[in-house]
């Protein structure tokens, strides 16, 4: 089994890679083959709406740019699961991520019947999430909606269950004291760090041993 895990942010080794990274230990404790794409090491564009993937005679179905992501997508066309990860950033996942996401699903959007899915074989996915906001605002920030609505989604899209996790008040910088970020309580986000963000990492290992089943 193949599981692949795509990391929507530009930091290795902080929040979200450290998740991914959990889910995809969890995903090899059960015997599946592995791989981390971060998307930030990759020349690539999003979807330039040149409708290639539905070209008739063409390759229906598959995004037709020749760029560096073309590879990644050909091995998560083929993959048994895929995990996805970003921060959220002015609201929303990163740029970066949503690039991706257009060039990765839009090839699967059928014109020609509403409903109907240019992927025909069903996965299971994850979604994950990590934010500096406390839990307790999200319906506030507009973030329940925000994370229902990619699980939906992903769901449509991919047509297996897709897992949801989010990691909240993130610890972001090695040394708050060199940045603006009074409105930050500095010795709770390292209470934080050191008793919670473990606790979501085990939930990360969770979904990646869940992914493989």
């Amino acid at each position: 089994m193949k599981v692949i895990a795509v990391n929507g942010g530009p930091r290795k080794g902080w929040n979200t890679h450290t998740l991914l990274e959990k889910a995809l230990e969890g995903a090899a404790s059960k015997g599946a083959e592995i791989e981390m794409v971060n998307l930030y090491d990759i020349d690539f564009k999003g979807c330039i709406g040149c409708l290639g993937c539905k070209r008739k005679g063409g390759e229906v179905g598959r995004c037709v740019i020749r760029d560096d992501l073309r590879p990644v997508l050909d091995r998560i066309h083929d993959c048994d699961a895929l995990i996805l990860g970003s921060p959220i950033y002015v609201g929303e996942v990163t740029g970066e991520l949503r690039s991706f996401i257009e060039r990765l699903t839009f090839q699967y959007i059928s014109y020609d019947a509403m409903g109907e899915n240019l992927r025909h074989r069903q996965i299971n996915t994850g979604f994950f999430f990590t934010t500096n906001c406390p839990e307790d605002r999200y319906d506030l920030v507009g973030y329940t909606r925000l994370f229902s609505d990619y699980e939906k989604f992903m769901n449509r899209i991919f047509g297996g269950e897709c897992k949801i996790l989010c990691a909240s008040e993130t610890w972001q910088v090695d040394d708050y004291d060199k940045f603006h970020m009074a409105m930050f309580d500095v010795e709770d986000r390292r209470r934080r760090r050191e008793k919670v963000f473990p606790e979501d990492c085990k939930k990360a290992f969770n979904v990646g041993e869940w992914i493989t089943t």
